[in-house]
């Protein structure tokens, strides 16, 4: 039998080789055998291309400052599988891993074994239950419809903003990926979009018609008013918070806090118990890993998981808007099937040196592939597979008033942050 933490997580790791299979089947399945706990309590469901995350991080820090009990799911973790299942900021611990991963696996050796993430998600949903969760917030990990998480029937949805991401699974026009997004619209359930583009808010306003849900957008139904000092007022349906601030660095937290607030002002409507405190300190309170992270300051590191064109496109306009440094070196490692190119060349478009490496991830891209494009927009481009010596090349040759960003995707970040740690702890014990 296995027992330890390492053996559930080789377990779980060696799923990987199934892949991606979208589809409800099989976690569905999980989810029979498991007594169905994800009917034991409430949930938000969140989906978009970016902020997701932000915005799942948001909710629960609300909601756990207003007195609730609240399980968080998110994907992928940096550092530690432990960081996907939360509840009140606390990651699920080793021994409730073991617990809850040999639950489902009882589950799954009597049918076809699930996929990485389907039995990921069965896991949360299980914690979750078992330490009886007042609301549960869930990221998508791609799409929506088909996605496993997909099996909760939320009381409020919320759909970020939409961009060409995962063309192969999830269509090759915004109007269809939208569609796969919209996928989870619940009747009756409250929407929350961001969406700006025509034919994908089109998509989303249909599904909500369809499903008879009430929809909110980000610009008329929801609007916000930046101040000077860097934070907002929230301007909703019928609640109106001025003096906000966020926790998180980057005008784009913003858009994501109003969003999470669209959502909590529908079940306000609905009889939620949350007052403005809560609000007020939850928003303030929120830490979110390796988006937009000062990891040091002296010298001055960037963590940022900008993993697709959108996103680098938003760590760029931040870099050229509050970060003025004598010397800027960025350590970019991307995933394969990422539309690399614009984001490379929006890197260099700010970066005084670039050098591409790479993450532990087998759909990492080559670095000297992205070197060779990226010699063809800048000079100062190197290649540097093994990441922890790319981080110290950095680090060596930065001088004391520039500065260290590190990005291309949340896989890198989180190998970045694993090293850091332990150089970290290596200088200090010194």
């Amino acid at each position: 039998m296995i027992s330890s933490i390492d053996d559930h997580l080789s377990a779980l790791y060696r799923l990987r080789r199934f892949g991606i299979k979208l589809g409800l089947a099989t976690i569905s399945r999980l989810m029979r055998g498991l007594g169905n706990p994800q009917d034991s309590f409430s949930s938000i469901h969140v989906a978009g291309t970016n902020g997701k995350g932000s915005i799942a991080a948001f909710l629960s820090s609300v909601l756990s400052h207003g007195g609730y009990r609240v399980g968080l799911y998110t994907s992928p973790h940096l550092v530690r599988f432990n960081e996907r299942i939360q509840i009140n900021g606390r990651p699920i611990s080793d021994k409730d891993v073991a617990q809850v991963a040999e639950a489902v696996r009882r589950i799954y050796t009597q049918a076809e074994p699930p996929t990485f993430f389907e039995c990921a998600t069965a896991m949360a949903l299980y914690h979750f239950a078992s330490e009886r969760v007042d609301w549960a917030v869930l990221e998508t990990g791609m799409g929506g419809r088909y996605d496993a998480t997909n099996v909760v029937y939320p009381e409020v949805c919320i759909i970020s903003n939409i961009s060409m991401e995962h063309q192969e699974y999830l269509g090759n026009t915004v109007a269809k990926i939208a569609r796969e997004k919209a996928g989870i619209i619940k009747s009756g359930a409250g929407v929350v979009t961001g969406t700006r583009q025509k034919s994908a808010l089109r998509v989303i306003e249909q599904a909500a018609t369809a499903k008879k849900a009430h929809l909110s957008r980000l610009g008329k139904e929801i609007r916000i008013r930046k101040n000077q000092k860097g934070g907002f007022t929230y301007l909703g349906m019928k609640c109106r918070w001025p003096g906000l601030t966020v926790g998180l660095l980057g005008d784009h937290q913003i858009t994501n806090a109003a969003l999470a607030l669209g959502a909590l002002e529908l079940l306000i409507e609905k009889g939620l118990d949350l007052p403005d405190r809560a609000i007020y300190a939850g928003l303030a309170a929120t830490r979110w890993p390796g988006r937009l992270e000062i990891f040091s300051r002296e010298p001055f590191i960037l963590l940022d998981g900008a993993h697709n064109p959108s996103a680098a496109r938003t760590l760029r306009k931040f870099l050229e808007k509050s970060m003025a440094f004598r010397g800027l070196t960025m350590v970019v490692g991307i995933l394969q099937d990422k539309a690399w190119k614009p984001m490379l060349r929006d890197f260099a478009a700010v970066a005084d040196r670039m050098i591409l490496t790479r993450p532990q991830y087998e759909r990492a891209a080559d670095p000297y592939e992205l070197a060779s494009f990226a010699r063809s927009i800048k000079e100062a481009v190197d290649a540097i597979p093994h990441l922890p010596d790319a981080i110290s090349l950095a680090l060596e040759e930065t001088s004391t008033t520039g500065a260290v960003c590190i990005t291309g995707s949340l896989y890198t970040v989180g190998d970045a942050r694993a090293y850091l740690d332990g150089h970290r702890m290596r200088s200090e014990s010194a």
